[in-house]
């Protein structure tokens, strides 16, 4: 990308109330990542696994990820490469997953409001904004920083490890 070129991302739209059993269907719950993640969302968007591009948000309705704690559900998302998550709300437990395993949830009252296959500029400097390309701005509630901080490392693992290389590089000295 050349320098001051904005960074635009597909929609992809799903509705309300969208569940973990959606996102990660039981009946694959015993095969690995890959294989649930190909059948993330079958029912509502039979398009989506195959059809989603790595860098993609998906934007939803409130109640994003309700249902079952399956961090299964936020992990295929992540292994589809999507960029982020744009919704009203979400279920507590769903959205500590994803933050756990490094996926951006942005909370938008006003997330219905984008459309499908709208391009879309994520800020998440500061207090995140979404963009579209035709220059309408939308405000997300703040992400603290500690969770912007395990979206950066890719996950709670791996900045637990930074924080043990930390402290063991510090005890070395």
């Amino acid at each position: 990308m050349t320098e001051g070129a904005v960074d635009f991302h597909k929609v992809w739209r799903v509705g309300a109330n969208i569940d973990t059993d959606a996102l990660a269907p039981g009946a694959y719950m015993k095969h690995g990542i890959e294989v649930i993640a190909s059948h993330c969302l079958e029912v509502q968007r039979p398009d989506f696994a195959q059809g989603v591009k790595p860098g993609d948000v998906l934007v939803a309705g409130p109640n994003f990820g309700i249902g079952s704690s399956r961090e299964q559900a936020a992990g295929a998302l992540k292994q589809l490469g999507i960029a982020a998550v744009i919704a009203p709300s979400y279920s507590g437990l769903f959205f500590r997953n994803a933050f756990n395993l490094g996926l951006l949830l942005l909370t938008c009252p006003e997330a219905e409001t984008l459309q499908e296959n709208e391009m879309v500029h994520l800020d998440y400097t500061g207090r995140p904004q979404v963009t579209s390309a035709h220059g309408r701005v939308l405000t997300c509630l703040a992400v603290p920083s500690f969770l912007m901080d395990m979206v950066n490392a890719g996950g709670l693992v791996n900045v637990l490890k930074q924080r043990i290389s930390a402290n063991a590089s510090s005890l070395a000295s």
